[in-house]
Order: C-alpha cells, then structure tokens, then sequence
C-alpha cells in the first residue's frame, strides 16, 4: 500500500535535490543578473547605435543546468524601424510599415504593409526585392530576412543569422534570430490585457509593466499558410522573461523539471519539434495564473509537475496548445497529429501512470540519481524505478535479467558478510534492505554493460540500445567509491571519450584518501580525515564514500571490456577446469580486477589515446606502486596488465619478465599464457621486419 504521505516526502527530497545542483534561488538571481549584464554589454560593443540586442529563453530566465545544456537565445532588431497599429501614429519622413490582420491571416500572425514615407498612405501594386503584393494587391514585407541581418553576418538560416567576431583573434560565432519591434500591445492579443484572473496572477502591475514591453514580430509565417512569405509571427519574449521571473522557487523548479521531462523522455523519441519548451512554458503560465498560489509549495511539487503533464496530456488529445497571450493561435498546429499525436498521449498517460518514478530515470545533472538515493531511507522510489527501467529493457534486448542478477549476488555474496559484520549495531533487516539497495546499484553497471556489448557486437549499431546503456551505467556509477565508476569510464574510453574518461578518473584518486573497505564500524568512526561521522551512517553511504569492491566482467560484457582484460574470460583450459570446484567454477570465466590498480590502468590507456607521455608514465609508475605495495586480490590479473602496458610501450623484455612471474604465481588457470603468446608472435614479427 503507498505511503500516505508520498507525494509530500518525494516533493520535499526533490526540492532539496534540484537545490543541490544549480538551481538554489541565490544562483538563479546570479545567473540572471550576469545575463542581463552580457546583454547591455553586447549591445554597447557588439553592434552599431541603430541595433538592439537582446538575451531570450533559458539563458537569460535561468531555466537550464549544465546537464541540459540548453541554447543561448538572442534577438536583434533595428531600433529605426517603425510598426504602426495604425494610421493615426505615423510620423513623416519615418520608415514604417502597417501591421494588416484580415480574415486570411492565422491568429498569431499578422502581415505588414508598407507606408510612404511622406503620406500616411498604405503603398499598393508596387513590388520590389523586399516588397510583395499579397491577394488584395497590398505592397507586404517580404520575411526573408537578409535585409535586417547585423554587420559582420556571414551565414543566415531561416531566420537566424551567425555573426562571427574575431576581435582580439578568437573566433566567436553568435546566432540571432532579427525582428522587428513592436512599441505598443498588439490588437490582437488585447484579451490577455483584460482577462479575468480569481487569483491575481499576474498582478496588475506586471500586467502594465508586460503591456509597456510590448512585442516582437519574427520573420515565420505559419506553415500552412498559403501566403506564409508574407506573414511574421508575434513574439511576447519580453513579457514572458517578466513572467517567470515572477515564479516562486516551486514554480521555477517544477518549469526546469518538465524540461528536462521533455528532454529525456519525449525529445529522444519523437524529436525536437513536437513538444518543445516553450509548449511547457505556455502550460506553466496557464497553471499558475488559474491556480491559487498556496499550491505552489515545496510540499507540492511532484503534484504540480503532473498536474502540468495532464494539463499537456489534455491538450495532446485535444490537438491543441493556445498561446498565452493569443488563446486563438493553436501551437501545436502541423506539429501534433494523427499517429504522433496517439503515440504522445499514451507516452505521457504512461508517465502519469508511475506517480513520478520516472524522475529517477532523469540523468541530467544527476538529478534521477541523486533523487533515487535520497528516497531509499522512505522505500518509495527505488525500487518501482528500477522494474520500471528493467522492463523496457527486457522489451529492447534480447537477454535473461535473471541470470545477471544470480551473477551478482553470487559476485558479492562474501560482501554481504563483509557489509553486515561493519554494522553490527544496526538490525538485521535494515542491513538486508540496505545491501539490496547496493546490490541494485551493482546490478545497473553490469546491466549497463551487458547491454552496450551487445549493441556494439552488431555490425550496425543500435544508437537506441546504447544509449539506455549508458543510463544503466550512469545509475551505477554512484555504487561504491570505484567499482560503477570505473566501468562507466572505461566505457567512455571504448567511444573515444577521453576527456569524460579522464574527469571521472580524476574524481575516483581524489576519493581514495578516504577508502577504509573491510574494516570494522569503530576504525571507519575514527579515521583520520573522514569527512562524514556519523553513528546514524546509512550502509549504504558507507559503501558509496569509503568502500571499493572489486570490478568484474562478465562473458557477456566482452565488447564492452577493455582489450586487455578479455584474456582473463579465457584463462582456464578444459583440462584445468576438471579440477574447480563446481561452485567456484563461474569465477573462470570473469575477468575481475582490484579497483584501484584498474584506476591507474585506465589512466594510463587514456593518457595513451591522449598522447600525453607524461601522464601515462605518472600512471605507469602508479601500477607498479600498487603492484609492490598494496594487498591485491587478483595480483595475477594486474601482472598481465601491466605486462600489457609495458609491451604498448615498447618494453617487450620487461613484459615477458611480469608475465613469467605472473605464470609462477598462479600457474593454473593463468591468462598470462595468452599474453606471452602474443608477446613471442610480436617479438618474431619484430626479429622478421629488422632481417
């Protein structure tokens, strides 16, 4: 049965999470702050007197992270250009044209016609390279919009142009959609004005405030139009800016999770332009100006965020999205319809259907993650978003989630002996449900590479497949200090990531100085520099800031395994394997190395890929010190790796010594004898190219 009080405890540990990234109100108002400075900055030096500049969208309103990495959006105009609503305004010797709305023209749009620029005459039947006669013979401005483009533009597309600036010698490129400005509230969106609100949102002094900013006009026309090269769309960005600027901080969380709901669930499958951010931006104005603001709380807000889904969902069905200020202008117009429009609206029903769980699956800014964590000590995430994750994987691969389960609960059954005995004083069902929640996390890194082995065994690969890899391997990245950590780099080294390889790298060395695995409760409360001491310490944070387990691959793992370590799935000989233990028996075929000598080992192979020789014999050095120095459980597996190492270097001698020593170690079941097979085939090779 779910918890009462569900809704409540997940709302409050996921304001707390979002406030953990960079989304606190004091970094918002920063964020806006420097954007509105880069603004009248570029103005100032950017441009000519004549033309303003402007910052729209994410950037400038501070609805994005790092994660989503959302675009800089930017508008210029020129500030001679004169829209009239009317004759009564026009002023001789100005440049002005004539907003026109007639029955032909779609809600939203409107065309412009010429003025004279010594009359207030609307021009007819003249036609030049920027003038073209509508239907009723009216001289309309063409939207192609070259003639408006800043100085310094080499390239334009639709209605964007790149200015490029080489200014200092740096190269910048700045896209910009241009427009023309609109001093006075367009007729056509007065209804906005006037509009009854019961809760006073917006107040009416914003409303005046939104009035004065008045509109932009961008050179679109509506596509279905049969006159849309005449026809310029109404843009209300400034008033929008204004308006979420007036979000609470619920608000403004529940705006930046819906895009990020988009993003990852709705973007990935049915592209960039069905449901955009602006659609999720039109449904939060319309949610907040018709709900009571006592709803918008902390407590709240998983409730606001699907009660924004259904909002939308309702729109889906209805195939209909009204813009704000224009109720009559359609935006989902040619966008959603026929099988799109069935296959969204069963995408966000399944959505609403989990009661959030989905949030665990969001990976941006690792805010899925990082909620998921934080909802274990309530049981009321985990555990549903990891069947959920579980079962559109069984429905995309071909594979038995059973067996990688046993796998590893076979991997890490002296483990839980291990965890339990370092939490004596905690009960045995709270240690069981703990190292369940390890044991998942385990289990997401083993699934991830699975999973990208066997979409990188394919001759054409499924781009689909390897990304839900890679969110299986992001999932259980946060297991231990190490182990989910240094798959999720080696994977990023398999797609040439490197830099991404190195970051993660970097992290899991700074981490180690605090790495106590298999000791008692005691020695971990009085360590010298542990950071967190806590006698109420979760297993579970123990096991994430001071333990490292070993790291394992599996068979089925081997297209996602570094070159070197596939050896190690091949190191017994059937007449070997009479002798196992029949339990035992699964090990052989495993290639499992200690996790800190795989740091070092993956820094060296990607600082080699890198070419940085520095670093690689820094990494190098590092392999031998943990080798001579440290208690290695799979001391055999890290001498044929650092036999690997010195052979790619060049030192075949040297390797042929490591792989000796590694055969006299473990002279059964040793992968070493793979390797001096190949070291002696590169030395023949080698002997054969000097005669």
């Amino acid at each position: 049965m779910e918890d009462p009080d569900y809704y409540d405890v997940v709302s409050v540990k996921l304001m707390k999470v979002l406030d953990s990234t960079e989304l606190t109100e004091k970094f918002r108002w920063k964020r806006i702050e420097i954007w509105t400075q880069v603004e009248e900055l570029f103005t100032v030096t950017r441009f000519e007197s004549k033309r303003k500049f402007h910052i729209f969208g994410s950037q400038a309103e501070a609805t994005t992270t790092s994660g989503l990495r959302s675009d800089i959006d930017t508008v210029t105009y020129l500030s001679h250009e004169t829209v009239l609503g009317d004759l009564h305004s026009w002023k001789p010797g100005s440049v002005a044209v004539l907003m026109l709305l007639d029955d032909t023209t779609p809600p939203g749009y409107v065309k412009l016609q010429q003025i004279c620029n010594d009359l207030p005459v609307p021009m007819y039947n003249i036609q030049t390279e920027w003038l073209i006669l509508d239907r009723h013979g009216r001289s309309c401005l063409y939207n192609n919009t070259r003639y408006l483009k800043p100085d310094g533009c080499n390239e334009y597309h639709g209605p964007a142009f790149t200015v490029t600036d080489s200014q200092y010698n740096i190269v910048t490129s700045f896209d910009f959609v241009s427009a023309l400005r609109i001093h006075s509230w367009p007729y056509t969106a007065s209804e906005w004005i006037t509009r009854h609100r019961e809760h006073n949102w917006p107040s009416q002094e914003i409303i005046s405030l939104i009035q004065q900013s008045g509109a932009l006009l961008v050179p679109v026309g509506q596509k279905l139009s049969p006159e849309k090269h005449l026809e310029w769309r109404i843009s209300f960005s400034f008033g929008e800016k204004i308006l979420v600027w007036q979000f609470n901080s619920t608000q403004y969380k529940c705006y930046v999770v819906l895009k990020m709901i988009n993003k990852y669930f709705i973007k990935k499958r049915f592209g960039e332009n069905v449901l955009t951010s602006y659609h999720w931006k039109t449904c939060m104005l319309y949610m907040i100006e018709t709900t009571p603001t006592v709803l918008w709380q902390p407590q709240n807000l998983l409730r606001c965020i699907e009660m924004c889904l259904m909002k939308v969902c309702n729109w889906v069905e209805e195939c209909n999205c009204p813009n704000f200020f224009i109720p009559a202008e359609n935006m989902f117009l040619d966008k959603v319809n026929g099988p799109v429009q069935r296959k969204l609206s069963n995408m966000l029903h399944d959505l609403l259907r989990q009661k959030g769980r989905y949030l665990t699956m969001i990976p941006f800014d690792g805010i899925g993650q990082k909620l998921n964590i934080a909802c274990q000590s309530s049981t009321l995430v985990i555990n549903d978003a990891t069947n959920i994750s579980m079962q559109s994987t069984i429905s995309a691969v071909d594979m038995t989630l059973a067996n990688i389960f046993l796998t590893w609960f076979k991997i890490l059954r002296n483990g839980f002996q291990m965890i339990s005995n370092l939490f004596e004083n905690v009960s045995s069902h709270a240690v069981r449900q703990e190292i369940s929640t390890i044991l998942q996390r385990f289990c997401c890194s083993t699934l991830g590479s699975h999973l990208a082995s066997q979409c990188l065994k394919q001759q054409t690969i499924d781009q689909d497949g390897l990304d839900m890899a890679y969110e299986f391997l992001l999932l259980g990245s946060d297991s231990d200090v190490a182990s989910g950590k240094l798959k999720l780099s080696a994977f990023y080294l398999l797609q040439n990531k490197e830099i991404l390889a190195e970051n993660i790298l970097e992290r899991i060395e700074e981490n180690y100085t605090f790495v106590v695995s298999n000791v008692a409760t005691e020695v971990i409360k009085n360590h010298v520099g542990l950071r967190i001491v806590n006698e109420n310490i979760a297993t579970t944070d123990v096991v994430r800031y001071y333990c490292a387990f070993p790291v394992p691959y599996l068979p089925s793992e081997m297209y996602c395994t570094p070159g070197a370590l596939i050896p190690e799935m091949f190191r017994s000989t059937g007449s070997e394997h009479v002798s196992l233990n029949p339990d035992e028996d699964y090990w052989q075929s495993w290639a499992v190395v200690d996790p800190k000598f795989y740091l070092y080992f993956l820094q060296h192979q990607c600082y080699r890929q890198q070419n940085k020789i520095t670093h690689k014999m820094v990494a190098l050095s590092n392999i031998i010190c943990v080798i001579l120095h440290e208690e290695l459980e799979y001391k055999d597996t890290a001498l044929n790796l650092l036999a690997y190492c010195l052979k790619d270097d060049g030192f075949l001698v040297q390797s042929y010594a490591v792989l000796s020593y590694s055969m006299k170690l473990k002279n059964n079941n040793s992968a070493a004898k793979w390797q001096i097979a190949h070291l002696v085939n590169a030395a023949f090779r080698s002997q054969g190219c000097r005669h």
